[in-house]
């Protein structure tokens, strides 16, 4: 069972590069109760890639979670602030 909701959403932008990419990644339980983590990423305005990740605990997850979000920092991304579309 999982304790808390685990949700992360950053981007890594560098207009001189023509580089806009998103990175995405969320743990919940599966059907059978197990810990999933869920990564997407690509480039921004697209689906992008997806994959997934079973683990028999939440703890096996959150390790994986958190190692990937150490490599994303490391790499330039950041947490990006994302509008609503009725904001002007």
């Amino acid at each position: 069972m999982i304790t808390q909701p685990y949700h992360l959403y950053i981007e890594r932008s560098d207009p001189t590069k023509n580089m806009a990419r998103f990175y995405a990644m969320s743990i919940h339980p599966n059907l059978f109760g197990e810990a999933c983590l869920t990564r997407c990423w690509g480039r921004i305005g697209t689906t992008g890639q997806i994959m997934s990740h079973h683990f028999e605990t939440e703890r096996e997850a959150v390790v994986l979670f958190l190692d990937l979000l150490r490599q994303k920092k490391r790499r330039g991304y950041a947490a990006a602030i994302r509008h609503s579309r009725n904001d002007s």
